[in-house]
């Protein structure tokens, strides 16, 4: 893809860091930023409170995913983007791939796109990032090395006026190998409110990165969601990463062989 001068020259909005990483995991951050480059900064209609709002990007979610790929040596790749530009976690036919409304906020630069608009979003963002997972993905299956996926996602305590009492959920389909143990050891902590497939489920439409990544490759995988007002600073971000890296570090090793999934890409 070439590089648009409208958008400072960037060409692939997606970062893949620790890309060598040897354990267990890989981690995938589809909402890490709120970065707008122009045109967008400008042509969205969107005030500047709207843009450090959750409906840009998930906040807290990217030191989360960084404190745990850290922790677990695991490779993370995020979104350099907001999400208001283009949704990274929704199919390329979803209507809210490029959401005109976010919960109850219009994005008048969203309608009526041409589809050369259309396309080149997809290419900025949404299939760069998903390029980036599949080759990490394929080349530790190449390197036999057990992969499980799991997404890092942050849920705003409010939404549409009802109030979300979790301050963690665990989103899972089919595939419960992360989720019972991760689950289990959650609720054991005690003092913690868990979502189970809640505040959100795969039929909400919101688990097509892990679908794609790690259900439809049989690899072990999670979406978990942890409620923004939890993780306001850097050492919150760092408690919850502290305390989910050894429930999923327990949650692997239970799985263990069953780790090796299929090296398509």
């Amino acid at each position: 893809m070439g590089s648009n001068p409208q958008t400072g020259g960037m060409t692939r909005a997606v970062a893949v860091e620790n890309a060598e990483g040897a354990g267990p995991f890989v981690f995938v951050c589809d909402h890490a930023s709120n970065f707008f480059p122009p045109p967008y900064d400008t042509s969205l209609g969107i005030t500047d409170a709207d843009k450090i709002a959750h409906i840009a990007w998930d906040p807290g979610a990217l030191g989360v995913a960084r404190g745990l790929a850290k922790s677990l040596d695991a490779p993370l790749v995020h979104t350099t983007v907001s999400r208001l530009i283009i949704d990274c976690n929704r199919e390329e036919s979803r209507p809210d791939l490029i959401p005109c409304l976010s919960e109850t906020t219009k994005i008048a630069g969203n309608q009526d796109l041409s589809a050369d608009e259309k396309t080149f979003r997809l290419d900025l963002a949404h299939r760069p990032f998903h390029d980036a997972i599949d080759n990490v993905i394929s080349l530790r299956l190449e390197r036999g090395l057990p992969t499980a996926v799991v997404s890092i996602h942050s849920f705003t305590p409010v939404y549409k006026g009802q109030s979300r009492p979790w301050e963690i959920g665990l989103i899972y389909d089919k595939d419960r190998r992360l989720a019972d143990p991760v689950l289990e050891g959650l609720k054991a902590k005690g003092g913690l409110t868990v979502g189970d497939n809640e505040p959100y489920a795969p039929s909400d439409g919101v688990y097509y990165t892990i679908r794609r990544h790690g259900e439809d490759r049989k690899l072990p995988c999670l979406m978990i969601e942890i409620r923004n007002d939890e993780v306001k600073t850097s050492a919150e971000e760092a408690q919850w990463s502290d305390l989910l890296a050894p429930l999923l570090e327990h949650a692997a090793q239970a799985v263990g062989g069953q780790t090796q999934g299929e090296a398509h890409a």
